[in-house]
C-alpha cells in the first residue's frame, strides 16, 4: 500500500515535578529543604530517512508523544530528562501546521526538524530557600506541553518525472531504463502511485519517477489527479511520453496539449520546467510522427519504442546531458514555526456568570509553584497578582469587593 499524505498528532514530554522534602536522618531532626528538580521532557524530532519511500508507517499510528521528565527526589536528586522522540520520515516529506502552512521540508538523509521542545522541569523546594525563607514548604510543577496536529505530505525526490496520459508506456519505459518493477498491463491506471527508478549513464545516476493519474481534469482532482501531481513539483526535468501510434483512437497532439494544460493549472511553475518529448510506440505505427513534430516545434523530440528498446538509449543520454545544466532541487524554506512563541507575561480576563476568569502563560507559570495552604507561598501568590498587573486589570473590568476570581484550579473571593 502507498500512502503519501497523513494527519498526525505530536506532543513533547511534560517536565517532571520538583520535589518537596526536608533532610532527615537519625542525627538530624530539623534538616533543611532537599527537594530536587524535575527533569526536562523529551523533544519531538523528525528525521529524513532514505529507508522508506512512503508514509505507510503512519497508517495506524496517529499519535506520537515524547517521554515525560521524571519527578525530582529527596536529597536533591534531580529527575531524569525524558527521552527525545525521533520520528523517521521519507525523503521529500513536507510538514504543515493546522493552517496548512509549511513548517519543514526534509529532503536529505539524516536531516532533522526539531518540531517540539520538551517542558522544563519544576524546581524542588531546595531551590526556593533563602536567608529569609529557610524552610520553603512548596515546590514547582513541571511545564505541561501542548498537542499539535500536523500534516505530512510526501513529494517524491526525483530528477526526472515521466508524465503523460495513462497507458502511453511510462511504466514500461521506467522498467526498461531502470531496475524498477512497476505493474504493467494494457488498461488505464495500472500505476496507482509514483514508481521510482535509478538510471545510470556516463558513470552517473539520476532518479526517474513515473507519475500516475494525469488525465483531463487532473488538476481539479479527476482520476488520480491532484493526489499525485505534487510528485512532479521537485523534478528538474519532465519527459512527456506520447502514444504516437494513436492505437486507442486518441489524438497525440491534443493529448500532449491537455497534459501540459493540466500541469500549468495545477502549478504554473510546472509548465515552465524543461521538457523532453518521447514519442512512444513507434513500432506499432509511426505515421503521425511528421504531423506531431510539425505541430510541436518548441521541444526536443525523440522517437522511441519502450517495448523493443528502439531509441531508448538516445533518450537516456539526452536526459543525462540536460540534467547536467539544471540545478539540484533545494528544500523549501518555511516561513512559520510550529510552536507558537509564548509571551510569558501575557494573560487575559474573561467574565462569565459574574465570575472573573484569569488565564494565560503568566498564570500557568505562576500557579506551578503555588501552595495556597502554605502561608509564605500564599503571600507570594498574592504579591504576584498585584505586581503582574492582574489585579489592576480585574479592577478595570469592574471587579469589586466580594466578587469571585477563578485562576487555574483556584477560586477565591476578592477582598480589599
Amino acid at each position: 500500500m502507498f500512502l503519501d499524505k497523513v494527519d498526525i498528532t505530536i506532543k513533547a514530554g511534560n517536565g517532571g515535578n520538583g520535589h518537596l522534602s526536608f533532610y532527615r536522618d537519625k542525627l538530624t531532626i530539623h534538616g533543611g529543604p532537599d527537594g530536587g528538580d524535575g527533569g526536562k521532557g523529551g523533544d519531538v524530532i523528525f528525521v529524513g530517512s532514505a529507508s522508506a519511500d512512503n508514509l505507510i508507517n503512519f497508517r495506524f499510528t496517529k499519535k506520537f508523544k515524547a517521554a515525560d521528565g521524571e519527578n525530582g527526589g529527596k536529597r536533591n536528586r534531580f529527575g531524569a530528562a525524558g527521552a527525545d522522540l525521533r520520528i523517521p520520515v521519507p525523503l521529500g516529506t513536507k510538514i504543515y501546521n493546522e493552517g496548512h502552512e509549511l513548517v519543514a521540508d526534509l529532503i536529505n538523509e539524516s536531516q532533522e526538524y526539531h518540531a517540539l521542545r520538551g517542558g522544563a522541569g519544576g524546581r524542588g523546594n531546595a531551590r526556593f530557600a533563602t536567608s529569609k525563607k529557610q524552610t520553603p514548604n512548596f515546590s514547582q510543577d513541571g511545564v505541561k506541553t501542548l498537542e499539535y496536529k500536523v500534516t505530512l505530505e510526501l513529494s517524491s525526490i526525483a530528477d526526472v518525472g515521466l508524465v503523460g496520459f495513462p497507458n502511453v508506456g511510462k511504466s514500461t519505459l521506467l522498467s526498461v531504463i531502470s531496475r524498477a518493477n512497476p505493474k504493467i498491463a494494457n488498461y488505464h491506471f495500472t500505476t496507482l502511485h509514483p514508481n521510482l527508478g535509478v538510471v545510470s549513464v556516463f558513470g552517473k545516476s539520476f532518479i526517474v519517477a513515473d507519475i500516475p493519474g494525469l488525465i483531463e481534469g487532473a488538476s481539479h482532482g479527476a482520476g488520480l489527479g491532484i493526489e499525485f501531481l505534487r510528485h512532479t513539483s521537485r523534478t528538474r526535468l519532465l519527459v512527456h511520453i506520447v502514444d504516437i501510434s494513436g492505437a486507442e483512437g486518441r489524438n497525440p497532439i491534443e493529448d500532449f496539449k491537455l497534459i501540459n494544460k493540466e500541469l500549468a493549472m495545477f502549478d504554473a511553475a510546472l509548465a515552465s520546467k524543461p521538457q523532453i518529448v518521447a514519442l512512444n510506440k513507434t513500432d506499432v505505427d509511426n505515421s503521425l510522427v511528421p504531423v506531431f513534430t510539425k505541430a510541436v516545434k518548441k521541444y526536443e523530440i525523440f522517437e522511441i519504442s519502450a517495448a523493443t528498446g528502439k531509441g531508448v538509449d538516445d533518450l537516456i543520454k539526452a536526459i543525462a546531458v540536460k540534467l547536467e545544466s539544471l540545478p539540484k532541487v533545494e528544500a523549501e524554506i518555511p516561513q512559520v514555526r510550529l510552536e507558537t512563541k509564548i509571551d510569558r507575561n501575557a494573560f487575559e480576563v474573561k467574565i462569565s456568570d459574574g465570575v472573573f476568569n484569569v488565564s494565560g502563560p503568566l498564570v500557568d507559570n505562576l500557579v506551578r509553584g503555588v501552595v495556597l495552604s502554605d502561608t509564605e507561598s500564599n503571600a507570594y501568590f498574592q504579591r504576584r497578582l498585584v505586581e503582574s498587573g492582574i489585579i489592576d486589570e480585574l479592577k478595570k473590568q469592574g471587579m469589586a469587593e466580594g466578587d469571585t476570581i477563578h485562576i487555574a484550579d483556584f477560586e477565591f473571593e476578592y477582598v480589599e
